[in-house]
């Protein structure tokens, strides 16, 4: 999803989503943006899937000794 920064409001960036609605983003998600830029939001499905397999396998030799 790409979002475009539409003001900086204290903490919050101030986003304008595709759909056009507006929503709150915090500033340290992206402190060096300003009015005007494009901030693309991804899921990075893989890297969850290996976070995901790596925490079941601590959680089973952490309760599973």
């Amino acid at each position: 999803m790409k979002i475009t920064v539409d003001r900086i409001e204290g903490s919050f960036i101030v986003a304008e989503l595709p759909d056009g609605s507006f929503g709150n983003l915090p500033l340290i998600f992206a402190p060096d943006a300003r009015e005007g830029d494009i901030i693309s939001i991804e899921t990075d499905k893989e890297e969850s899937q290996q976070r995901s397999e790596e925490i079941k396998s601590r959680m089973s030799r952490l309760f599973n000794k």
